[in-house]
């Protein structure tokens, strides 16, 4: 029993400095050199390879992942899990969707800041830290909605950073929604999978409030970067 406390510990903070790491090497929502020479260099309809590409950047989309922690930190019910990862993708894919196909012409810093202030909005929200401050208790699915639009609309700004073509815009746009989609469930499962671990074990209670600090920490260091990137853009 003391091995399984301990290796339960040792995998929050493990999981939490993964993503930590990756999450300072990079900017919200980036797109590789390699994958942006793609988007540039096709022509027309380009089913698998779009959705191959959503995929990839879901899975390595670290401001995604820690919000979806920070989402269903507490949820134990799959019908919670369901309709809150519902409510996100449908806000990630209005925007992303939207914002390609109509230019949506949006500063990246500021949005990918607001991003950053997702993350530490919901692990405030999972500290209790607004009932303790204001004595109220915001719409945790309302938020998760909004902020979905919000991580939509940073995707859609990188990628419009690419000339990508007209021709099979719409189709390609669809299948990298589909591909997103399936990254999301495939990030998703490895979380429940480890988070369901993690609550069985008696360390769970006494490390969540440390794992939520360190989210709202990581989410403050994601708003610094991309502010601090704002600032130098402005100044140049």
């Amino acid at each position: 029993m003391r091995y399984a406390r301990g290796f339960g510990a040792l995998l929050a903070v493990v999981l939490l400095l993964v993503l930590a790491s990756f999450a300072t090497q990079a900017s919200a929502h980036n797109v590789t050199e390699g994958d942006a020479g793609y988007i540039q260099e096709i022509w027309g309809a380009n089913l698998i390879p779009f959705a191959y590409l959503g995929a990839k950047h879901m899975v390595t989309g670290y401001d995604h992942i820690l919000f979806l922690l920070g989402v269903v930190f507490f949820l134990y019910r799959m019908q919670h899990v369901a309709i809150y990862v519902s409510l996100f993708a449908l806000g990630h894919s209005t925007t992303m969707l939207a914002g390609v196909y109509f230019g949506w012409d949006v500063n990246a810093y500021l949005i990918d800041a607001i991003i950053g202030l997702s993350v530490v909005y919901k692990a405030l929200d999972n500290l209790g830290a607004y009932q303790r401050w204001f004595g109220i208790q915001p719409d945790t699915k309302l938020a998760t909605l909004i902020f979905g639009f919000v991580h939509g609309l940073g995707l859609a700004t990188k990628i419009l950073d690419y000339d990508i073509a007209a021709e099979g815009l719409l189709p390609n746009l669809l299948a990298f929604n589909v591909g997103v989609e399936l990254g999301q469930i495939m990030a998703l499962s490895v979380i429940l999978i480890a988070m369901g671990w993690w609550r069985r074990q008696d360390s769970f209670w006494r490390h969540a409030y440390t794992a939520n600090v360190f989210m709202m920490s990581m989410g403050f260091i994601l708003m610094g970067y991309q502010i601090t990137g704002f600032l130098v853009a402005s100044s140049t």
